[in-house]
Order: C-alpha cells, then structure tokens, then sequence
C-alpha cells in the first residue's frame, strides 16, 4: 500500500480538485467536484473559476444564465454549486434524510402540510416562466397569506428546493432568480424521462451511491469513506458497499494509520506538478480544499481553523496555502495599489509574502 504524509495528502488534493489542471468549462469544473459549496455566491464563483481553464467569473455566471449550473441543497442542508443534470439523481439520494433532520423545526415554525402544499401551489404559479428573485418570492409567500418571518420563508424555499420544485438559477445582480427547476433545467433532462422530474431521478439507489462516491474521491482524492460520508451524509454501510464494488477503479493509501482513497493516475499526475503544489496559492472562503473534508488537518490545525471560522460562527474566510497547508487567511483590501490584505498565522513564508501581490492581482473577477 502507498504510505503518505500529511503535506503530500494536501498537495494532492490541489491537483484533484483542478487547480492545476483546469477544464475547458465552468459547467466541467462543476461536474469534476460533483457539488462545490455554494452558501457564499461570489466566493464558490471563484471556486470554480479558478478550476476551469479561463479563470473567469464572468463564465461562471454565463453557466448560471445558461441553465447548465445551479444552485440547491443537493447534501447536508448546505447550498452548493452543482451541474443541472446532476441535481436530480443527487437529491434522490440525500433529500429524505435532510428532509426529516429538518422537520422538527418546520414543526416549530408551524410549517404543517398545509402551509407546505400551499406553498408549493403559490411558488408552481409564481416561478412559471422568468422566475423570481428571493425577494419577489417571499414576497408572493406573503400576498398568498403565508407568514415568512423568523426563518419561515427560508425553510418554505428550503423545503421546496429539497423536493425538487425550485432551484437557483440565472444570475441577477449579485444574486439568482429562483426558478422552477423541471421547467429550469427540462433541457437535460433524459428522453423519456416522467413530466416534472429532474433529469437522472430514474436511477438506481445503489449505482447513484457508487457514482456519487466514486466521483467525490476522484475529485477529493485522497479521502478517506468518513470523509465522503460527512460531506454526502450517505451512511457508513452503504458507503462500504459501494466502496467494495469500486476497489478496483481506485488506489488506496495509508496516511497516519487510515486508509484513504483516489483516483489511480492522482500520484503521477501530482509528479508532475510538484513544484507548482509547493507554491503559495490563495482560495477564497467555502472553498472544497477545506470544507470538502470530515478531517481538515491536512490543510489546518484546530487553532488555525478556529482563526478561519472565528467564533464558529460558519463564516470561512479566504485562506493562504503554502505547500498545501493553510498559513493565514485574506480578504479584499480597502487600500489602493493593495488587492488584498494577508493575515499570517504565524510569520508569513517569504515565498508567500513576495507572491502575495502577484497573487491577488491575478484572482478571478
């Protein structure tokens, strides 16, 4: 079995999710990471141009506006960013398990079915067409005689986005229109496909699981199952199951005693970008190299995630990397002449301290 380390597990890790060797399409970088975290728009907008050959946001929005990425609650009750043709058969898989860790609180709101089917009926009509923004949402909710204050229009949305009626879709502004996602993305769906599903709703419990996992270790590579089961929330046996079918499509490794898992060329291919992996990078914050992963370690110390998210307040700020691993965080910078402004961990490496401006003049914008 290969042995790694830690450095090398991070290193790796940068050269499966792409940013060294970008696609042709954003739509394509959003397929190779199957689902990116989305919760902050402009900052997985970035994630994805940074991993498709333009570098540029602005086709990342042209893919929005184009209907081939969208944004939903395919896994874990998080937005991400994922492929049209990939959010039907994904929410298959995920929505029931989100759908009943999230009931209580629908309870609590006083979001019965009632309130629910009512809801569905009020957005089926409204979203018919151009579709709405948020705003026009909430307030068609609200004309309709449904309540959406303390969290309620969040969860009315919430819900039906797990059930797969709407989605975020074309961009406008700063923001997305909320769209009906069969009418929205009813161009990929399959032949033959039923009236009102999303393309890939016909699949098979167990092939969605193989795909979904097979996929996320030849993106996130290398991972370990726990890691694919916290960022999925598909459970530990079928994970297994699907693990056993895959062996043979995958190189296995030992990092510190557990066994991870990526795709079989990953070693050569990181060979031969080596040098470019010990060099500085900057990601912005959400991004996959860090929230793609039950154990973070490899790229961040507990003390230095706690300097990330501050306060666990769910908020990452943009990080530094060097050599794969996290050595401060960034945000834009108010000075002029300065596109950003680094804070250090520690003492910033002087590799990292000369590129920082190179760095941040070349950011995706």
């Amino acid at each position: 079995m290969l042995i790694l380390s830690s450095e090398q597990v991070a290193r790796m890790r940068l050269v499966s999710q792409g940013l060294f060797d970008p696609l042709p399409t954003a739509t394509e970088a959003a397929r190779r990471l199957t689902c990116t975290q989305g919760q902050d728009c402009p900052g997985s907008t970035v994630s994805l141009a940074l991993r498709s050959a333009g570098r540029s946001t602005a086709a990342v929005r042209e893919a929005y506006d184009a209907g081939s990425i969208v944004r939903s609650w395919p896994m874990r009750g998080t937005l991400f960013a994922v492929a049209a043709k990939d959010l039907g058969w994904i929410l298959d898989l995920t929505a029931a398990q989100t759908l009943k860790a999230s009931e209580r609180r629908r309870q609590e709101l006083g979001l019965d079915t009632g309130v629910l089917e009512r809801a569905e009926a009020v957005a089926v009509h409204a979203l018919a067409g151009p579709g709405l923004t948020r705003s026009g949402l909430l307030a068609q909710f609200t004309q309709e005689g449904l309540a959406v204050d303390e969290g309620r229009g969040y969860h009315l949305i919430f819900f039906l986005a797990l059930r797969g009626v709407l989605c975020f879709g074309p961009t406008e502004g700063r923001g997305q229109r909320i769209m009906l996602a069969a009418e929205w993305i009813g161009s990929a769906r399959a032949p033959g496909a039923a009236p009102g599903r999303l393309p890939g709703q016909e699949r098979d419990r167990e092939d969605g699981v193989r795909d979904l996992l097979l996929r996320y270790l030849r993106s996130h590579g290398p991972a370990t199952v726990e890691d694919f089961c916290w960022w999925s929330k598909i459970g530990k046996t079928q994970a297994r199951v699907a693990l056993a079918d895959l062996q043979p499509d995958l190189l296995s490794a030992d990092v510190d005693g557990r066994e991870h898992w990526m795709s079989p060329d990953l070693p050569d291919r990181h060979a031969e970008r080596a040098r470019a992996t010990a060099a500085p990078i900057l990601l912005p914050g959400f991004d996959e190299i860090v929230l793609g992963y039950q154990d973070r370690s490899a790229v961040l110390t507990r003390d230095e995630e706690a300097l990330v998210v501050p306060g666990r307040n769910g908020v990452f700020k943009g990080t530094v990397l060097h050599r794969g691993h996290a050595v401060g965080t960034w945000k834009k910078s108010t000075r002029r002449g300065q596109p950003v402004e680094v804070t250090a961990f520690g003492e910033l490496p002087g590799p990292v301290a000369r590129a920082a401006p190179r760095l941040s003049a070349a950011l995706p914008v």
